[in-house]
């Protein structure tokens, strides 16, 4: 089965889990056989921005002791295979650079999104 996991809400779980779940579940389907690849839009596209650092994270006395560390997270998909993608509009609105962009992240534009998900049998959008 060849799937794309659209990710719109950016940081779901990511106190709790240490990571995004649907980042986290892609990764197993991959592991186990499954053809995943990701799609990020809206403010998930903060994903790909290399060298985040959301260490120092407190609530009160709580202090987030292990952060999510996402730009690694999508760094080891890629080299698991998943592909990822970003659309292009999300980042530009959002003020990304693309020299910040994590290397092998590949961009589309709005107008592309019908043909890219016309490369797979399933489409989740979380």
């Amino acid at each position: 089965m060849k799937a794309l996991q659209i990710i719109q809400s950016a940081y779901r779980c990511t106190v709790e889990e240490q990571d995004d779940p649907v980042v986290w579940f892609a990764q197993v389907l991959q592991n186990n056989g499954g053809e995943i690849d990701i799609l990020l839009k809206g403010n998930a596209v903060n994903y790909v921005i290399a060298g985040q650092d959301s260490s120092g994270l407190k609530f009160g006395k709580w202090q987030q002791n292990q952060p999510a560390k996402l730009d690694l997270d999508l760094t080891d998909c890629l080299k698991n295979g998943l592909g990822i993608y970003i659309i292009s509009e999300d980042a530009q609105d959002r003020g990304i650079p693309t020299d910040k962009i994590i290397a092998g992240i590949k961009t589309v534009s709005r107008k592309e999104l019908p043909a890219l998900f016309e490369e797979y049998e399933q489409v989740w959008h979380w």
